[in-house]
């Protein structure tokens, strides 16, 4: 292996050092990185509770740099949100079939691309294949089976979105920060997966309590089939987002700033000798971490050390990019670079991540993103700076959460009139009575519960305004019957006034 070649100079232990503290500077610490990830985690709570509460079967999740706190303000990271489709059942035997449930097999032959799977239609009433084209998107083979078509998500997005709709691979959006990805959960894990499980696991990482946890998580198929597969329209690709989300939430914070790096490199210094249409990805470089953090001691990763885990990171991008393959972390069979990355940019990337390494890594102090090479140059530590920094960017997704909070109550508050002040009352009062049921049986989550509480307390905040105003209207005084709810029986309802 090419890390085994590698030689370590002398003052990689300082610039590691200064390093570390230079991108503690920029918001790459460990405050910051859990603040980021506390706030997206409330803000895909926040959208579940909402969504759910209002009678759809939805679970949100945050994916990605945001969400795992390995961004700075620089790199510009955009939202990526998944929504799990939960009505849909998604069988990978027969024997999930479930009734009065959307029930759709997931099914592959030899021809069917590597991380891939078609969804054939099956009944509601009976567990057997379903024979009726229900859209006119889908498909009948020559066996008589209905295959579910991707376009029809891509159609529904398109009309939630508008003409300003922009498609990356399973994302849409109608914005360039933002990402949206329609998901089905699976029921359980499919062979590919289970097989990175299954396998014997001789390297350093990842430990056996995260380990255990991920096996937990559930996997999602989304609309995004093959490219150029004759059945492109029909497939849908396996991925293990839950998966990799626990795998990152588990690194410390040396680790995460080896990825802040690499996607620096990736942006600055890779990116710009591509051709069109080619991409080398952050995805890339976060597995390449992980094939990493696999092959490397745990002592390895300490702040003195930073350096050297870099260099490895670029030595294992070096390996996949001479090999002319990039190996998905944990599904089998898939290669990364395929359809993203020809073979003639690969040799180029080689060659220039070859002179990085060899001309001793001074290619940071050219990094122009948040201005990390300037601030590399400069020989004392400005703590004060460092503080300014943190602060602003906990600032920032302080009163982030604080606009976001106030959009959801507000859109909340229009979905309950439906555009009519009479009917506020009763839909609030409704509303407070399935938050508070969801609470009371005790599967939601932290983050879930804290997000419901807060729309119970605004909600009852807004009723004992109203009330109150319309005693002050009329003259009245409050005496608890001037249509405002009471309890009974530890629910809430409504009685008109007097």
């Amino acid at each position: 292996m090419l890390q085994a070649m590698f030689r370590i100079p002398p003052f990689f232990s300082s610039l590691s050092m200064l390093l570390c503290r230079k991108l503690d500077a920029v918001g790459a610490n460990t405050l910051v990185s859990d603040r980021r990830r506390e706030a997206f985690l409330h803000r895909e709570a926040m959208n579940t509770i909402t969504v759910q509460a209002q009678g759809s079967n939805i679970v949100c999740f945050h994916f990605g740099s945001q969400s795992e706190g390995t961004t700075t303000p620089g790199l510009r990271s955009d939202t990526d949100t998944l929504s799990s489709m939960n009505d849909f059942n998604i069988m990978l035997h027969w024997s999930d079939w479930k009734r009065g449930m959307i029930n759709l097999l997931m099914v592959k032959d030899e021809s069917t691309p590597a991380q891939h799977y078609l969804l054939q239609m099956v009944r509601s009433d009976v567990p057997l294949p379903e024979t009726r084209v229900v859209d006119h998107d889908d498909v009948i083979d020559a066996q008589g089976r209905v295959f579910f078509s991707n376009l029809s998500v891509i159609r529904v997005s398109a009309e939630a979105f508008g003409p300003k709709l922009m498609r990356r691979g399973p994302s849409i959006s109608n914005h360039e920060d933002f990402d949206y990805v329609i998901a089905f959960p699976c029921n359980s894990l499919p062979p590919e997966i289970l097989a990175w499980f299954d396998a014997m696991r001789p390297g350093y990482w990842p430990p056996p309590e995260v380990f255990e946890i991920a096996r937990q998580c559930p996997c999602f198929l989304v609309a995004d089939g093959d490219r150029g597969s004759p059945t492109e329209h029909i497939e849908w690709r396996v991925t293990p987002n839950l998966i990799e989300r626990h795998l990152m939430f588990s690194l410390n914070n040396v680790q995460k700033k080896c990825l802040i790096v690499l996607k620096m490199l990736k942006k600055q210094e890779l990116t710009p000798h591509l051709h069109e249409g080619c991409k080398f990805t952050s995805f890339h470089c976060k597995t390449a971490l992980f094939f990493t953090l696999e092959r490397t001691p745990s002592d390895v990763w300490r702040e003195q050390g930073l350096l050297e885990c870099i260099v490895r990171c670029l030595h294992t991008i070096r390996e996949f990019l001479i090999q002319g393959e990039c190996p998905h972390y944990i599904v089998e069979n898939v290669d990364l670079f395929d359809k993203k990355l020809c073979r003639e940019c690969q040799v180029k990337l080689e060659k220039q991540i070859r002179v990085m390494i060899q001309d001793d890594m001074h290619v940071l102090f050219n990094l122009q993103i948040d201005d990390l090479g300037e601030r590399l140059m400069q020989l004392h530590p400005h703590v004060e700076r460092f503080l300014d920094q943190t602060t602003s960017i906990c600032g920032k997704l302080t009163m982030d959460m604080f606009d976001f909070y106030l959009y959801t109550y507000k859109e909340v508050c229009k979905n309950i009139c439906g555009g009519r002040n009479t009917g506020f009352y009763q839909g609030a009062i409704d509303l407070i009575n399935v938050l508070t049921f969801l609470q009371a049986n005790g599967t939601l989550s932290r983050y879930e519960s804290n997000s419901a509480q807060f729309l119970i307390t605004n909600l009852l905040s807004s009723l004992a305004s109203v009330a109150s105003s319309y005693c002050i209207q009329t003259a009245r005084p409050y005496h608890g019957k001037c249509g405002i709810c009471i309890v009974k029986h530890g629910t809430l309802t409504f009685r008109p006034a007097d």
